[in-house]
C-alpha cells in the first residue's frame, strides 16, 4: 500500500516525533543533544518555524512546532535528520540506517490540546523512569514552564499565559498540571476534539487512525 502524503497545512501546529533505528541510541553524551539543539536552532532562520516544547529522549526525539507560510516541514526535517546523522556518523563511526523510518508528524488543534500535548511531550523522562521529576532532565522545555529558565530556544505556548495571573502563579500550576498525565495514540493523524479531527478528516479525505498493513488475508482451501 503506497504512503499517504504527509498532511502539511500553513501556519499548523504538529507533535514530531523521530525515532533510532531498532530503538538505537541516537545520544550517547552531552554535546550530542547539544549538537541537535545547535541544528533546531540554526534552522530558525529558514524556515520561520516556532518550537513550543521538546524532549530529546536518548533513543528517539519529541518537537512541537508550530509553521509558517515560509516553513518547508518536511524538507526542514530532512536536513535536521541529515545533519544530525553526519554529524553522528563522524563522531562514532556509525554506518547504516540511522532512522527508524519516516518522521511522525500529527497536526494538533489551537486549544487545550496544545497544552496537553506539551505535557506528554516533557512527561517522557518521567514515564521512563529516568527521573522522578521533570525539572531533573536537562534536555526537554520543561524548566521554560515549571521553572521560569529562560531558552532562547523555545517561543512560549500561546496558552501558557492562561494558566495564571502572574508568572510565579503559572509555573505552580504547570508543575500540577504536568502530573496530570496524557495518553496519545500514535497511529493518530490528528489531536484535538471531535469538531476539529471531523474537519481535518474531511480536509484530507483520510481518517484520524491510521491503519496498518495487516495481516495478508488466507487463502480459501478447494
Amino acid at each position: 500500500m503506497p504512503r499517504i502524503n504527509r498532511l502539511i497545512i500553513e501556519s499548523g501546529i504538529y507533535h514530531i516525533i523521530c525515532r533510532g533505528n531498532n530503538l538505537n541510541r541516537i545520544f550517547k553524551k552531552e554535546a550530542d543533544y547539544e549538537h541537535y539543539l545547535y541544528l533546531l536552532e540554526s534552522l530558525r532562520e529558514d524556515h520561520k518555524f516556532k518550537l513550543y516544547h521538546y524532549c530529546l529522549m536518548p533513543n528517539h526525539v519529541h518537537l512541537m512546532l508550530e509553521t509558517t507560510k515560509d516553513t518547508n516541514l518536511p524538507k526542514l526535517m530532512k536536513q535536521i535528520n541529515l545533519s544530525y546523522y553526519f554529524y553522528f556518523r563522524r563522531q562514532y563511526k556509525y554506518y547504516g540506517h540511522f532512522w527508524q523510518g519516516r518522521y511522525k508528524s500529527m497536526l494538533i488543534s489551537k486549544d487545550e490540546y496544545l497544552l496537553m500535548c506539551g505535557r506528554y511531550i516533557e512527561n517522557n523522562p518521567v514515564k521512563a523512569k529516568m527521573v522522578k521529576k521533570a525539572e531533573k532532565y536537562p534536555w526537554s522545555s520543561y524548566r521554560v514552564y515549571g521553572l521560569g529558565i529562560k531558552n532562547e530556544l523555545i517561543d512560549e505556548n500561546p496558552l501558557y499565559k492562561t494558566m495564571g495571573k502572574d508568572k510565579r502563579n503559572r509555573e505552580k500550576k504547570y508543575k500540577e498540571f504536568l502530573k496530570e498525565g496524557l495518553k496519545i495514540k500514535f497511529n493518530n493523524r490528528f489531536l484535538g476534539g471531535k469538531t476539529f479531527i471531523k474537519k481535518m478528516e474531511k480536509k484530507f479525505g483520510v481518517k484520524n487512525v491510521e491503519k496498518g498493513p495487516g495481516r495478508p488475508r488466507k487463502t480459501q482451501k478447494n
